[in-house]
């Protein structure tokens, strides 16, 4: 039987282009999530892994489908060809275990180094993503725009905002807490953490 497996790390990712290809290559049955890749507590993962026997096929769009780091990504394939699954990844033709049956030690070789390869790739370019998301807050921070929207209340903000920013600075060098102030000030609690930290802060400095 051909297993076909779609997945993407967040909600608002679509799959569509992984089911359609899982289709056009004619498997029996495609199961799919949105789940995470940090670690294999993916219940539909799971699920499928359950079913599939001796001899059966799992088809992935890419070696990502299996996991985020090189680790990952060999222990799955190992405990695959363990269980005598054959694996074929679309977006990698040479990746496909059925090619090797008959050649023994070499088509083995030619898989352990292409995998090798490809599961250090999919782990570099996790890391780059990570580190380019990292550099783009940062740059957000920067600019007062970090978490969806510009920083209105700060100690060089204008107008009404200036005023608010005053007072909680006030209420909390009062003892208020947080909650108090977000009662009487209608700012998020998360604001009003975020002020407090800036006055904790700038004691540690002076």
């Amino acid at each position: 039987m051909i297993f076909g497996y779609a997945r993407v790390s967040s909600k608002d990712q679509n799959l569509e282009r992984q089911l359609k290809e899982l289709e056009e290559y004619g498997c029996d049955k495609i199961y799919y999530e949105k789940r995470s890749a940090k670690d294999f507590d993916r219940p539909v993962y799971r699920e499928m892994r359950s079913k599939m026997r001796f001899g059966d096929v799992l088809v992935v769009h890419d070696l990502s489908r299996f996991g985020r780091n090189k680790k990952e990504i060999h222990n799955e394939w190992k405990s695959l060809i363990d269980e005598e699954i054959d694996i074929v990844v679309l977006n990698m033709p040479i990746l496909d275990t059925r090619k090797y049956k008959e050649l023994e030690s070499v088509g083995q070789l030619v898989s352990d180094l292409v995998l090798a390869l490809f599961s250090w790739m999919v782990e570099e370019e996790r890391l780059r993503n990570k580190e380019a998301q990292r550099e783009g807050i940062e740059i957000a921070k920067k600019k007062a725009k970090y978490k969806g929207g510009t920083l209105r209340y700060h100690a060089n903000a204008v107008g009404k905002d200036k005023i608010v920013y005053e007072e909680v600075v006030r209420m909390l060098k009062d003892k208020e807490s947080v909650m108090d102030i977000h009662r009487r000030t209608r700012l998020s609690r998360n604001t009003i953490y975020k002020i407090k930290r800036e006055l904790e802060s700038q004691l540690m400095n002076q």
